[in-house]
């Protein structure tokens, strides 16, 4: 489907309406937090209901949603992190496991950045390539394969408490694959955690720690990016009843994702994806 335009951005969102966008919002916050890319759901979904796509604009805005429920469910690790690391540098115990962590964060954050900044005119232009079927479809399918790999070879046996930095810069590398739509950040951390012998659980929380500065960026530089738009007062609005929607789901996702990784494994997210992928390129493709 043809995108809608502001000033260049893609504001596809704004057309769809209130309603539209708070299912859209629900899609995207359970999406967003699993490993099964809230792209490729958001270019699905819309295609299969014969609805105009709402563009990266929204998808991008709506990460805000998923840094709430976030920092919600791990609040209580987000404080013991930040406090922790405010006594270690007090002390001068520079080998703190949480100031270790805290300084792992922001290295992990940096590979992203550079290359949210890079590749930012691509990923928001009206018709960027990125956001095309058949890519999101490949992504799908590839990210899914190296998720089950690192099923198979991963020893889950480490915490987020053993991180060293060299874990979490690979972690952070991994990140940057999330910019490809079809990838998923949650996946391509969770994968590179797991092949870093982390337990399931705890590299889904390593993933997540490790995601919120750089989905507070992605959402923040949005809103900046819509500002400088001109988007109207309806299309806030519009938004609005998307992040709050998303923001819902977001928390029920992650605690429903957080449940199967500690009891089962990742295998059902890989036959998802398998799926999810064949079924983008045939729609793709027919």
């Amino acid at each position: 489907m043809s995108a809608a335009c502001t000033e260049g951005v893609d504001t596809g969102f704004v057309a769809l309406g209130a309603a539209k966008v708070a299912f859209l919002g629900i899609v995207q916050g359970i999406t967003e937090l699993m490993p099964i890319s809230s792209t490729a759901h958001m270019r699905l979904v819309p295609a299969l209901l014969g609805w105009q796509d709402p563009g990266s604009a929204f998808s991008a805005a709506m990460q805000l949603a998923a840094l709430s429920a976030v920092l919600c469910y791990f609040w209580t690790d987000i404080r013991s992190i930040a406090g922790g690391s405010i006594a270690a540098i007090r002390t001068g115990d520079w080998f703190s496991p949480k100031f270790r962590l805290a300084v792992g964060v922001v290295l992990g954050t940096v590979p992203i950045v550079i290359a949210g900044l890079l590749l930012a005119p691509l990923l928001n232009r009206c018709d960027s390539p990125l956001r095309t079927l058949p890519v999101i479809g490949i992504s799908c399918l590839v990210m899914g394969g190296l998720l089950a790999i690192a099923e198979l070879a991963a020893r889950h046996e480490r915490r987020v408490e053993d991180m060293r930095l060299r874990d979490a810069l690979i972690v952070g590398l991994a990140q940057v694959g999330a910019l490809i739509p079809g990838v998923s950040r949650s996946g391509s951390t969770l994968t590179a955690a797991l092949c870093r012998s982390f337990t399931r659980e705890e590299a889904a929380k390593f993933s997540f720690l490790l995601g919120i500065p750089a989905i507070a960026l992605a959402g923040v530089h949005e809103i900046g990016t819509l500002v400088h738009a001109h988007l109207d007062l309806q299309g806030w609005m519009i938004l609005l009843v998307g992040l709050v929607a998303g923001a819902l789901s977001s928390f029920a996702a992650l605690w429903v994702l957080m449940r199967i990784l500690e009891r089962f494994s990742a295998w059902p997210f890989i036959f998802y994806r398998v799926l999810l992928g064949a079924i983008v390129l045939w729609v793709a493709f027919s």
